[in-house]
């Protein structure tokens, strides 16, 4: 079978204006770029349908929804901005020059709900939605360029309407995913393991160690906070510490990635320290956890902010995930002091807390120490 490609050129919409760090010529740099360099004969380019009302009611409240549709109608026209604090922070105010965000939202949230339909439904080896993984959105609040929360919208439909019962969600964004930390925060139903640089150095300044869910979801939610610079050799210790053991230790019957090019060591908004052959590697290790449900994995691509990196690190994601080779080389020299991960053994201290943290609910940390 094939790998299913989701996008649709509408998505260039999602663009919050002139001077903004997201501006939607990503996806069409992106989509030249992967033709360009993979065969089609292995991919199919599918067109996601737009979000109804009741796909993102299945996460966001009924007044959000409504806030959003209005909202973005009229900010453009100077209108609304009194409003907006209650609903939206500063960083999802729409400039000059800004797209369709309330159509194109509802765009990325319909490509995240098919891709994990496509992917339950054996329809394709995988299902990438590009333009996905907008992890900060809450359910009545947006936020980190974020709108509707696509992430939670592709899981939330898939235990509600699909019947599923153990949904693994790894977010590899550079930046905590706090919007879907706090939906499942309390739900068993779905373990969410989320690798991002050290929250006490970057936006939203929450995901922590100690951060692991609560009520019935205690245990479930893993916050890795990963030591500035990190690179490869941290990202796989990782891996073999805690993201597979926990993932074999669950079962899930679906594996939903999400995270862009924002760990690359060059992006312009984080500190962490991967090359193109990390981000390879990260595709690689989760074709690998695949095996576990069946090869039923989702992913999620949108972040990253060096429009020189982003193709690259977003095609070597899909590489890894499919097997592919390409041949990519690094835009930027690799700095010295990244040739070799400094930070490997301060990751295996926060190993060791992440553990320390959960041992209690599950088996595979209850010997830890």
């Amino acid at each position: 079978m094939k790998t299913a490609i989701l996008y649709r050129e509408e998505l260039k919409e999602y663009d919050f204006g002139l001077g903004h760090p997201f501006a939607g010529d990503r996806f069409k740099v992106f989509m030249d770029f992967f033709r360009e360099h993979l065969s089609q004969d292995d991919f199919q380019v599918v067109e996601p349908q737009y979000a109804t009302d009741d796909d993102l009611l299945l996460v966001h409240s009924r007044e959000y929804v409504n806030f959003v549709e209005s909202f973005y109608r009229t900010a453009a026209l100077g209108l609304g901005w009194h409003s907006s604090g209650l609903y939206i922070s500063g960083d999802n105010i729409p400039g000059p020059g800004a797209g369709k965000l309330n159509e194109a939202a509802r765009l990325v949230a319909g490509s995240s709900k098919l891709a994990g339909e496509l992917s339950w439904e054996g329809k394709f080896d995988q299902a990438i939605a590009i333009g996905g993984g907008l992890h900060h959105a809450t359910s009545s609040f947006g936020e980190g360029f974020c709108i509707y929360n696509d992430v939670a919208i592709c899981a939330k439909n898939l235990k509600q309407n699909h019947g599923l019962e153990r949904i693994l969600i790894l977010d590899t964004d550079a930046h905590g995913g706090n919007g879907t930390a706090k939906i499942f925060y309390q739900d068993s139903n779905v373990l969410f393991i989320d690798l991002h640089q050290d929250p006490r150095t970057i936006y939203p300044g929450i995901g922590f160690a100690h951060e692991i869910g609560s009520g019935a979801g205690e245990g479930y939610t893993v916050n890795v906070p990963m030591p500035l610079y990190a690179g490869y050799d941290s990202y796989q210790l990782v891996f073999d510490e805690i993201v597979f053991p926990l993932a074999e230790e669950f079962k899930p019957q679906i594996i939903i990635r999400n995270g862009g090019s924002d760990p690359h060591f060059a992006d312009e908004l984080t500190q962490l320290g991967l090359t193109l052959e990390g981000f390879r590697m990260i595709g690689q290790r989760v074709r690998e956890l695949a095996k576990l449900c069946g090869g039923k994995s989702v992913d999620l691509i949108a972040s990253g902010y060096n429009l020189k990196v982003l193709p690259l690190a977003w095609l070597s994601l899909i590489c890894g995930l499919t097997g592919k080779e390409v041949q990519l080389e690094e835009p930027f020299p690799v700095p010295e002091r990244l040739k070799k991960d400094q930070a490997l053994a301060e990751t295996g201290e926060v190993m060791k807390e992440i553990k320390e943290c959960l041992k209690s609910h599950w088996k595979c940390f209850e010997n830890a120490s």
